[in-house]
């Protein structure tokens, strides 16, 4: 890509647009913040049930980005020769939807079943991923907030599997990075909008995501960032009702007639 006349490499983009993304979706979310009646949680929930600041979250994700863009630089210079290569061939739109379709299975596979691990070994949920369970409220800018340790195992780990598994270039990584980004903050947004398109083409969204952060639902809904396939495999999903509150906006409730009034 040439910007101005600097040419900008598939690699530092496919590094560093995923990051921008993440901080525009999320700041947009932000922005919408005062929305009651879509959200899942009243706003004043974030300071009050919440176990961290929002200051703190932020440096946590801040620091996860910089490792996840450290090693991503790391393996694109390790990598350099794939895209020479591919560029010499013509890449059809099939390989491309199969190569991106892998790399989503990928990722939703590694992820799910350390998520689980995390939160089966006492030792390594209590030191290590109840860091994420600070935010009993989600929002979107906590998505990536996780123990440095989480972040590298989880997300960074994760995500370079997917990319060197999936056979997608640098150039593909952009597009798939970005659209994991996109998932993973929304599925922390806390909010329910009716013409939210990843509600459409996915079980696995904010209402399902907030079931897993409350208690009744901690050792259900691991499935990230995509699909839901491995905790239905598992026995570990948990479906959920949408409840409205009396309060304005909505609440995601297990969908069994102790919670839920149309069961």
């Amino acid at each position: 890509m040439e910007f101005r006349g600097v040419v900008i490499s598939d690699e530092l983009l496919g590094t560093f647009v995923p990051i921008l993304v993440y901080w525009i979706y999320s700041g947009i979310y932000t922005i919408l913040g005062d929305l009651d009646n879509y959200r899942l949680h009243p706003k004043k929930d974030e300071d009050e049930k919440n176990l961290v600041t929002k200051r703190d979250v932020v440096k946590g994700v801040l620091l996860q980005q910089a490792v996840q863009a450290s090693v991503a630089t790391l393996l694109f210079a390790i990598t350099g020769s794939r895209d020479e290569i591919k560029e010499a061939q013509k890449t059809s739109i099939i390989l491309i939807i199969f190569q991106f379709l892998i790399g989503m299975i990928i990722l939703d596979t590694w992820q799910y079943f350390i998520h689980k691990y995390l939160h089966t070994n006492k030792y390594l949920y209590q030191n290590i991923h109840s860091r994420h369970h600070r935010l009993i409220v989600p929002y979107a800018y906590g998505a990536l907030y996780n123990h440095p340790l989480e972040g590298l195992l989880v997300d960074t780990i994760g995500g370079a599997l997917s990319f060197l598994l999936s056979g997608m270039s640098p150039k593909l990584s952009i597009f798939f990075f970005s659209f994991a980004t996109l998932k993973a903050v929304d599925d922390h947004c806390g909010f329910l909008f009716p013409c939210n398109v990843f509600h459409f083409l996915f079980k696995n969204n904010s209402a399902f995501h907030d079931i897993h952060h409350q208690i009744y639902g901690v050792k259900y809904n691991y499935s990230q960032p995509f699909f839901v396939i491995w905790d239905r495999v598992f026995g570990t999903y948990m479906d959920y009702c949408i409840e409205e509150r009396v309060d304005g906006g909505f609440e995601a409730k297990p969908a069994t007639k102790e919670y839920c009034k149309d069961q």
